[in-house]
């Protein structure tokens, strides 16, 4: 048997000790997150209010640094946490220097730290927590000769195969495959929240505007109509527009694509309730994910 302050191998029940308030006040939150979903933050911050006493045991720190990885406590049950870092990070190449990673992408190291953390996480049957604020998985030559594919779909895997009880918040972004990653709706959480300011599509506004530009320009082109520079702007509008509709998290919960809205500041009672509603059904079926490419 497995046995640590931040869990232990149990078949019936998951484990909890006494709550004990974070460090800082859960209600900083709303200073961290930043309005516009663009910006970066850093999610530690996010993270050490949330947790008990904001003591995190992070999983490979140095490793994969654009997912955080780790075990806690939250309301002092036991919690595995797979969160989205926001800021920008440096990775060192096996040269030596130092290789900038965006906030928020998935990138080969990552992915495959993230699926190793879940794994263990099953094995030892503590609940996993998922704080997503995703744009996608990193794409280009330099990626895919890195393995983000293979990496990626050990990931999917993982998250899919996962048989504890899943929790997913998202904080902000939720784009892409980002979104399936990170165990979105489609990988059956057993609660998904989000937050006000949260964001569920394919991409971004602008990125997805510009592309569905694209996409009518050519249509009227074999039409054999002329597109003018103002009816371009009158279009880009109109598509912008019906897109960032689309994307608001109150078009998501109507659909029932999430669960609730919640306060930001309410996160650990959201949390801690959600886990005490699946510890009265404990019990999980066999983990097995098949044969996974290291």
């Amino acid at each position: 048997m497995i046995v640590s302050k931040f869990g232990e191998n149990k078949i019936a029940g998951f484990d909890r000790i006494e709550s004990k308030p974070p460090l800082y006040s859960p209600s900083d939150v709303y200073g961290i997150i930043p309005e516009d979903s663009s910006k970066p933050y850093n999610t530690y911050e996010l993270i050490a209010r949330i947790i008990d006493e904001s003591d995190f045991d992070e999983y490979k720190p140095e490793y994969g640094k654009s997912i955080i990885t780790g075990y806690a406590r939250i309301d002092g049950w036991a919690v595995g946490i797979v969160a989205n870092q926001r800021n920008i990070v440096k990775k060192k190449t096996p040269k030596g220097a130092s290789e900038m990673q965006i906030g928020g992408v998935i990138y080969s190291d990552s992915a495959d730290k993230a699926s190793r953390f879940i794994m263990n996480c099953n094995q030892r049957k503590i609940p996993l927590l998922f704080l997503q604020d995703v744009t996608g998985f990193m794409v280009g030559s330099q990626a895919e000769y890195g393995g983000i594919i293979k990496d990626g779909a050990k990931l999917v895997n993982a998250v899919a195969n996962s048989t504890v009880p899943k929790i997913t918040i998202i904080t902000g972004n939720s784009y892409g495959a980002g979104n399936y990653a990170m165990c979105g709706k489609a990988y059956d959480p057993r609660f998904i929240f989000a937050y006000p300011n949260a964001q569920i599509a394919v991409m971004g506004g602008a990125q997805a505007s510009n592309v569905l530009l694209d996409i009518k320009i050519g249509q009227m082109k074999k039409l054999g109509k002329e597109i003018h520079a103002d009816d371009k702007k009158i279009f880009l509008e109109e598509i912008k527009s019906r897109y960032e509709e689309q994307t608001n998290v109150l078009y998501a919960a109507a659909r029932l694509w999430i669960d609730e809205i919640i306060d930001p500041a309410y996160t650990r009672e959201a949390i801690s309730y959600s886990i005490a509603l699946t510890n009265h059904n404990p019990e999980m079926s066999r983990f097995n994910v098949g044969v996974i490419q290291t």
